[in-house]
């Protein structure tokens, strides 16, 4: 009996063997491949030849003249397909040119002309009924090739597989297996290691999409750049967090080249998801070249989406619960883009499909990714006019037949006015991005009644506001409403949410149609995790008046206003402002937290004690001789003192300014009242400082302004004058249970855990001051492994089973606790 196959060879053979239904290539003589009908196996893919690949030119030669031959047959001659000479080299480096300049998505979707020729590179996904599309998708040619020599230097480095659409290379795979000792994490680094971006092949834009898989989690990245390479995972989440669920019928990655990479599968990603975008920075005005390709739950949740409403067609709701750190916007842009073709019953479910964000900074994001997918201008339309301008201009988009319309909540009331009775018998889809913010009151009342059907109950006819209120909750029948929310209230679970059977009390709990969690975002690193490092002032103080008398510890003037702030209870806006600037400048700045660009915010109570706290913090960041200066941030027109103040007086440019200025020195504090605590997207906000009470979703939606990822973004800091931990953690248990360090950390722990740690002589003292001197001193990798080596041999050769898992379980212990004390308490003793 031969035994299990478990090396990287043998996964890549399941997945070759469930993609064409076998493994290896029939042995001469064989039937040529070049037929009109190719002989595709297992879910439909063909068995590529890696002697058929061109280095040079990055095309599978015999898979693309057999695609031509059977669609294009004149075209084999005219390009000298069958030869090589100057006719094919010519037509190889025209296909070469446009890939480079335009991206394989863009060349498969248009083809290219040549000469006088046009040449279709594929045939899209036929519609209903078209047999003659039908017959050209079969035309098409996905192949697979296992271990494909990519490289044209003498080492023929190879890829474990490679997968070609109609001869052009659509996506890259590097397998690893956990039972021979390795995880995608090295399918990870070989790619960001050993594959030279240089290479034809890895240039931007020539593969669609680059797989790390094992047997467990799959990880994808659209631009390798070496060890900047940004792999993102590809998985379906377990238990609400990170990874894949058991699969009881095979591998838990087998979802990937079963259900995602089909043909029809990878065909509707290119069709509709995968794309190059351009990205302005708004303050140099420089644009950036950009490869999308979705993460699993964007493709899940928006092929559901359409699933459903093509079955029930127009007048259902849909609650998505996706986290921040979830790619909400390319997620609506997909499915606003998809939802104009879906048919119920043979005819357009929906007339229009309607975007609404209630915020203005996605605005232009949102329209901008629409539009890149709608190809045809003609469909998309945007309501930004004035207030006298709105109505007419959406009853004019409505009318020319655009079938998106995008407006922000800000301007929606007013549009509606004119949608009136000359729409209220077409059907409509509303995308509702923050479903939980303005759609919860009058907006949404508002747009119910004015896309509603005329009713036939004379109650219904009745003008009173709040009766014809109470009848828009209602949802009425003609429109379907998506709404995409981070964080939904009860109320917008009732209203948009799928019910469940009734409980024993009687009550009909709600359920998200689709949902992306908090912990998943934060277990895949999307965002971070703020609650880890959440602190009450008073669990701040008792932290470092623990260690005031250790000498390992520097006593600061920062104590001392701490002891004055929560013994003598001075609540002075002074004493809260001077310890904010302290901590930041010495735990954050002197720390040089995410390498010296961290921001702070200041949520306050109000108005008056926003523009209280710009004062302290101008005077005593003037005392302090610091380069560092506050922007304060609230709506309108308020008296302070002698006269009239607005963001704009005090800050000294206009408020629409204040998102990019934060962004430079010398702005480092946004001291914000009501402002900036809901749909904020700031990577460089590391510290909050909160003078608030907050709870429920209100406690979640601003703490978690901290949660954005960055490069550089190891952790945050939270620093609450107001709320006690309980109340905060309850805040987030819908959303996310997570333990807080600063409840149950005594700063002593750290010395037991060392003490604990040295004790089994894994390493010597002059082991670790030679590897940090090292290390400090930018020392080269493999002068820094020896010493770590000869710690691991200890390690295996002189403890027992228990003693490695005890050691492994208290460095563990030590690096977070560290982590997190060093955040409050400056260290200054090098041992």
């Amino acid at each position: 009996m031969t035994p299990t196959d478990i090396s990287e060879k043998g996964l890549e053979s399941i997945i070759v063997r469930a993609m064409t239904g076998r493994t290896d290539l029939l042995s001469p003589p064989y039937v040529p491949m070049e037929t009109s009908t190719p002989a595709a196996g297992g879910s439909g893919w063909l068995l590529g030849d890696p002697k058929h690949y061109d280095r040079t030119a990055c095309v599978d030669l015999v898979q693309l003249r057999g695609f031509v031959m059977a669609t294009q047959e004149k075209l084999v001659d005219a390009f000298s397909l069958h030869t090589d000479g100057p006719t094919r080299r010519q037509f190889l480096a025209r296909l070469e040119k446009e890939i480079g300049k335009r991206g394989v998505i863009d060349v498969l979707r248009k083809g290219i002309d040549h000469g006088p020729h046009h040449l279709d590179l594929f045939y899209g996904t036929p519609s209903l009924g078209n047999d003659a599309a039908a017959q050209r998708f079969a035309c098409n040619r996905f192949s697979v090739t296992r271990q494909l020599a990519y490289s044209s230097d003498e080492t023929r480095r190879a890829l474990d597989l490679g997968l070609f659409l109609n001869g052009l290379p659509i996506a890259t795979f590097e397998l690893k297996n956990s039972l021979t000792k390795q995880t995608v994490q090295d399918a990870v680094e070989q790619y960001c290691r050993d594959r030279d971006p240089r290479e034809p092949l890895f240039a931007f834009g020539r593969c669609v999409v680059h797989f790390a898989v094992d047997d467990a989690e799959v990880r994808f990245c659209t631009e390798l750049s070496g060890k900047a390479s940004w792999f993102l995972p590809f998985n379906k989440g377990y238990n609400d967090g990170a990874g894949n669920p058991p699969n009881p019928d095979g591998l838990k990655t087998a979802y990937l080249w079963q259900q995602v990479l089909t043909p029809p599968g990878l065909t509707n990603i290119l069709e509709n998801y995968a794309q190059i975008a351009e990205e302005e920075d708004r303050r140099t005005g420089r644009k950036k070249r950009k490869q999308v390709f979705p993460r699993y739950h964007q493709l899940d949740v928006v092929r559901k989406l359409l699933a459903d409403a093509g079955r029930t067609g127009a007048g259902k709701r849909y609650l998505i619960q996706h986290s921040a750190g979830s790619g909400k916007s390319n997620s609506i842009a997909w499915l606003a883009h998809q939802l104009i073709a879906v048919k119920k019953d043979g005819a357009e479910a929906f007339d229009s499909i309607i975007v609404v964000t209630d915020r203005r900074i996605l605005d232009d994001q949102i329209q901008a990714t629409i539009k890149q997918f709608a190809q045809v201008g003609s469909i998309v339309g945007a309501v930004k006019g004035t207030s006298g301008s709105k109505t007419q201009e959406l009853s004019k988009f409505l009318e020319a037949g655009k079938k998106i319309v995008i407006s922000t909540v800000q301007t929606f009331p007013f549009l509606l006015k004119e949608i009136g009775d000359t729409h209220r018998g077409r059907r409509f889809a509303i995308i509702i991005d923050e479903a939980h913010s303005s759609q919860g009151g009058k907006s949404a009342t508002a747009m119910s009644e004015a896309l509603a059907d005329v009713a036939e109950d004379p109650e219904d006819l009745v003008n009173d506001e709040l009766q014809r209120r109470m009848d828009a909750r209602k949802m009425l029948t003609n429109a379907s409403y998506f709404a995409f929310t981070a964080t939904p209230k009860n109320k917008t679970l009732e209203l948009f949410g799928e019910p469940l059977p009734a409980g024993a009390d009687g009550k009909i709990p709600h359920r998200p149609f689709h949902g992306y969690t908090m912990k998943q975002a934060i277990d895949e690193g999307f965002i971070l995790d703020v609650l880890k490092s959440f602190t009450p002032v008073a669990s701040y103080y008792k932290l470092v008046k623990t260690v005031e008398g250790d000498p390992e510890f520097d006593v600061r003037k920062a104590q001392k206003k701490l002891r004055r702030y929560v013994e003598s209870h001075d609540t002075a806006i002074r004493l809260k402002a001077e310890i904010m600037v302290d901590h930041f400048h010495e735990q954050v700045i002197a720390q040089r937290k995410i390498k010296g660009q961290a921001r702070a915010m200041v949520v306050t109570g109000g108005i008056e004690r926003a523009v209280q706290y710009f004062g302290a913090f101008r005077d005593y960041l003037t005392e302090r001789k610091s380069p560092y200066q506050a922007i304060v941030a609230f709506s309108g027109e308020h008296d302070f003192g002698a006269g009239k103040v607005t963001e704009s007086s005090l800050n000294g440019f206009p408020s629409r300014e204040i998102p990019d200025r934060i962004q430079e020195d010398p702005f480092r504090f946004l001291i914000c009242a009501d402002k900036f605590q809901t749909g904020y997207d700031e990577p460089l906000l590391h510290t909050m400082y909160v003078d608030k009470g907050l709870s429920g979703i209100k406690a979640v939606q601003t703490l978690s302004r901290l949660n954005r990822a960055h490069k550089d973004k190891k952790d945050v800091f939270v620093l609450d004058f107001q709320n006690d931990t309980d109340g905060i953690v309850a805040s987030f248990a819908d959303y996310y249970r997570t333990t807080v360090l600063s409840e149950q950390t005594d700063p002593n722990k750290l010395h037991d855990l060392k003490a604990a740690l040295d004790a089994w002589q894994v390493y010597s003292q002059e082991q670790v001051d030679d590897l940090v001197t090292r290390f400090l001193a930018g020392a080269e990798r493999d002068t820094l492994d020896p010493i770590l080596d000869g710690c691991v041999a200890t390690y295996n050769a002189h403890l027992d089973e228990d003693g490695q898992v005890d050691f492994k379980g208290k460095a563990k212990a030590f690096t977070r606790t560290y982590d997190f004390l060093a955040s409050i308490l400056p260290y200054t003793n090098a041992g």
